[in-house]
């Protein structure tokens, strides 16, 4: 008899983890592809970041590679069969559902999405060096470190995000600069006018970013006026890019419903996609909150769904 999994879980960030650990213990018997390249690398985005001051349970803190061993012992614990592989096909188009990587393929009665999404990055030189150190895609995330509290910081965007992340950095910089290439911003009217009559935020107009300055840590951003090309450095320690994510769902295209940006569509309230029995957590759909708490929260939601769905059908 074929080997048939009650439940296969693609991703292995807080979502796809906190859906383990809900499903294994309803006895489910979850199996988890938890990729190895594609997404950056195994249990997500957090793995890529340091210090994680805003998850619940740690008032000290905790480094996010740390934070997603927990996550991956627990689900671990209680019995989650996990291999570090990425898929490469999937089909969703009849039951049992398939889902292969290059060493298996393995046949599931239901399915959760938990593959995550990626930063856009920009490339720079220092960009490599500087990452983590100064240099951020998460203002929310990093932004309340000590290390940038009433220093001068940097946006690079100038869409809804970008004007969100810089409000909220006033809070915490001396002054927050808005690099935006363009001669107006790319935000909702209303999100203009929270820029406009933010006294701590400066928009650079016209200005593209070059590179982030500095040996171990940023303290500085080079950028260039894209009509006079004079290059310049500004003193800042930290740099932000709010430039938008990519969702890692390349390899469902053409079987779930993605919006126009490549984000899983689910049904409202629920974390169903399309196609029964295909639930999807975590960043792969969730394009406003972005956090590994409501990340985790989705997971057990489509947790909790893909037992009562199973139920339902009673297979």
């Amino acid at each position: 008899m074929e080997d048939l999994k009650d439940l296969v879980i693609i991703g292995s960030g807080p979502a796809g983890h906190t859906a383990a650990i809900y499903a294994a213990r309803a006895n489910l018997k979850p199996f988890m592809f938890e990729g190895y390249v594609a997404g950056g690398s195994a249990g997500g985005q957090l793995t890529t970041t340091t210090d994680v001051e805003n998850y619940p349970g740690f008032p000290d803190g905790i480094q996010g590679p740390e934070l997603m061993q927990l996550f991956r012992k627990q689900a671990e614990r209680f019995g989650t069969e996990m291999v570090g592989e990425d898929i490469v096909e999937v089909g969703f188009s009849k039951r049992p559902f398939v889902i292969k990587s290059e060493q298996r393929e393995v046949k599931a009665k239901s399915v959760i999405i938990a593959t995550g999404a990626v930063a856009k990055r920009m490339g720079v030189p220092n960009e490599e060096k500087m990452w983590n150190n100064g240099m951020s895609a998460c203002a929310v995330c990093d932004g309340a470190l000590p290390f940038f509290k009433n220093q001068p910081l940097m946006v690079i965007g100038g869409g809804d995000t970008a004007v969100e992340e810089a409000s909220y950095l006033t809070k915490f910089g001396s002054v927050v600069y808005l690099v935006h290439r363009r001669d107006e911003l790319r935000a909702s009217k209303i999100m203009q006018k929270r820029a406009f009559d933010n006294k701590k935020l400066e928009i650079i107009w016209d200005t593209t970013f070059e590179d982030a300055i500095g040996d171990d840590f940023v303290t500085g951003a080079r950028v260039q006026n894209v009509k006079s090309k004079e290059v310049k450095d500004i003193p800042v320690a930290g740099i932000f890019y709010a430039i938008g994510h990519t969702p890692n769902t390349q390899m469902f295209e053409g079987q779930l419903d993605l919006d126009e940006i490549g984000y899983i569509k689910v049904k409202a309230g629920t974390q169903k996609t399309n196609i029964e029995g295909v639930f999807a957590a975590g960043d792969v759909h969730d394009h406003k909150y972005r956090q590994a708490v409501t990340a985790a929260g989705t997971g057990c939601a489509a947790a909790l769904e893909a037992e009562r769905w199973l139920a339902e059908q009673n297979i």
